[in-house]
């Protein structure tokens, strides 16, 4: 499981001084981009070479918990499942060890034409690694 620290500014919140719903889609998002270059995947050169970029197809969220300005969070990333064109992750945001924000996450790869193809072999194999792990 990949974790990545967030801290909570003045502009990641509402008018009630919590953070704005959409804005853990953002947090989630970053945690994404960390935990693939972690991997060391260089999504740059993924579509450069390959000619492969990642496209949200669905994300199913439950909002628990309102986080709040100067909030230290962490974001979690785990991958679930994978498929030859998709990987789902389990995407959570915690304060300590309170779940506030919960997220199933599916990526699609796509190719040069926007279309769906299959994962680039060495990401697939270093997820499928990190999923034996």
């Amino acid at each position: 499981m990949h974790r990545w620290p967030v801290r909570v500014y003045y502009e990641d919140t509402d008018l009630a001084g919590i953070v704005y719903y959409a804005n853990y889609l953002r947090f989630i998002e970053r945690a994404r981009t960390e935990w693939i270059r972690e991997l060391g995947i260089d999504q740059t050169r993924l579509k450069q070479v390959e000619g492969a970029v990642f496209a949200v197809r669905r994300v199913e969220a439950d909002y628990l918990s309102p986080a709040r300005f100067d909030d230290a969070l962490t974001v979690t990333t785990a991958p679930l499942r994978l498929t030859p064109a998709r990987i789902e992750l389990d995407q959570q945001v915690l304060r300590h060890d309170r779940v506030l924000f919960a997220a199933r996450v599916t990526l699609a790869c796509l190719g040069p034409d926007m279309r769906p193809r299959r994962l680039p072999s060495g990401l697939a194999a270093a997820l499928s690694a990190l999923m034996r792990n």
